[in-house]
């Protein structure tokens, strides 16, 4: 049986990014790009002005002074004629530098009347002007392959023309609940009976983490309905299944992964919770069984699902950050596994502090809703004091230290 880290490093080395596809750079935010991208040209692609204002010669404005206006210069316009001694050009954001010309003075510093302007403070040369390439020069690494595309990069990109960006394609993920208890979403609900939240729930996970979740619905305690499903699964990129893993009189989705000849990589795990965890491959494709309580499919979502659909999708570091934080209160727990805490995380006087988010039976969903970190407890140990820093993973970085 691995441990939690070698479990994880199985997962990570069984998977690679699927391929690459070129989108649209209106739908490309999120995603990860797969080529390095170089400036075809300088940018700005010329000197031009920084502020609306006048296009003058620092050597006519060593002190205050009125200068002639000799032309008019617009953003997009023709190109105003040469600045003269002792003239100026009335010019606006953006524009290109007249010829002649090496400072802007802002209007704010200036007076205009009759045809002349009166320069009110020294002017220095260079001053207001963008220089051609002093963004970007011509063949310069803009973004590189691996990068997760934010609106600054595209941005970047827009401004070279680039429409159509390479990334990393998006992983389609199966997702199938299993249990002759459950019913789906919005139908009656008899004694006995469960909703099927699970399917929604990991649907989100995957769909947070840039991927396409593909509903499979329920599937009942019956190994021929689950040869099926399971089937149609296995036509994604990833098939994802909840519950039916554990060693129950009708838990028989190992048993159909096998017959399926899905390999299996590991089944259980010494943590908790999600001991009945298991991950197998088939042709290529990463099938990860979880457990059917909610919170414990969620958290096994959270360690060994999200980072291999992150790697599959090009992402550089898939693993979400770990932080060492001060412990508000002390913990207690079971030698032999390691534990996930549902945590609550923020700062005080510059420094992650955690503290439960409640009761960590397994039944308890709502710890979920309030955790925004998971604290990693060694299996070793025991007992963990307050005022002791552990490991914990962000899921939301809701918090950061100054």
């Amino acid at each position: 049986m691995p441990t939690f880290e070698e479990a994880r490093s199985l997962i990570l080395d069984s998977v690679a990014p699927l391929g690459r596809e070129r989108v649209p750079i209106v739908a490309a935010a999120g995603r990860v790009l797969s080529e390095d991208i170089r400036s075809p040209w300088n940018m700005p692609l010329w000197d031009n002005s920084a502020m609306d204002g006048y296009a003058v010669r620092s050597a006519d404005c060593r002190a205050p002074s009125t200068l002639e206006l000799t032309g008019y210069q617009a953003a997009g316009g023709t190109v105003a004629p040469r600045v003269t001694p002792g003239c100026a050009v009335k010019i606006m954001t953006g524009s290109p530098i007249p010829e002649g010309c090496d400072a802007v003075v802002p209007f704010e510093q200036t007076v205009e009347e009759a045809g002349f302007v009166k320069i009110l403070a020294a002017v220095r040369p260079r001053e207001h002007i963008r220089f051609r390439g002093e963004d970007v020069k011509a063949g310069d690494l803009i973004v590189p392959a691996g990068t997760v595309l934010r609106p600054p990069e595209i941005s970047m990109l827009a401004s070279f023309g680039r429409a159509f960006v390479p990334v990393y394609m998006k992983v389609r993920v199966a997702v199938l609940s299993t249990g002759d208890e459950l019913v789906e979403l919005g139908s009656p609900l008899p004694p006995g009976k469960i909703i099927n939240s699970n399917t929604v729930s990991l649907a989100a996970a995957v769909e947070e983490a840039g991927a396409v979740p593909v509903l499979l619905g329920i599937a009942a305690d019956d190994k021929d309905g689950l040869r099926e499903k399971i089937g149609e699964g296995l036509r994604a990129d990833v098939l994802v299944t909840s519950a039916g893993v554990s060693a129950g009189d009708r838990d028989f989705v190992r048993e159909v992964l096998a017959d399926l000849s899905v390999e299996e990589v590991f089944w259980k795990l010494d943590i908790k919770p999600g001991r009945p965890t298991a991950f197998g491959m088939k042709d290529g494709k990463p099938v990860f069984s979880l457990p059917g309580n909610p919170v414990s499919s969620l958290v096994t979502f959270e360690v060994f699902v999200r980072p291999a659909l992150l790697k599959m999708m090009g992402h550089p570091d898939p693993l979400k950050p770990m932080v060492k934080a001060l412990l508000k209160e002390p913990i207690r727990k079971k030698a032999g596994k390691v534990h996930f805490f549902r945590v609550k995380i923020d700062v005080e006087d510059g420094e992650y502090v955690a503290w439960t988010s409640g009761d960590q039976n397994t039944g308890i969903l709502r710890t979920m809703v309030l955790a925004n970190g998971i604290a990693v407890l060694p299996s070793e140990r025991t007992a963990f004091n307050a005022g002791e820093k552990v490991d914990v993973y962000l899921l939301y970085q809701s918090a950061t230290p100054k």
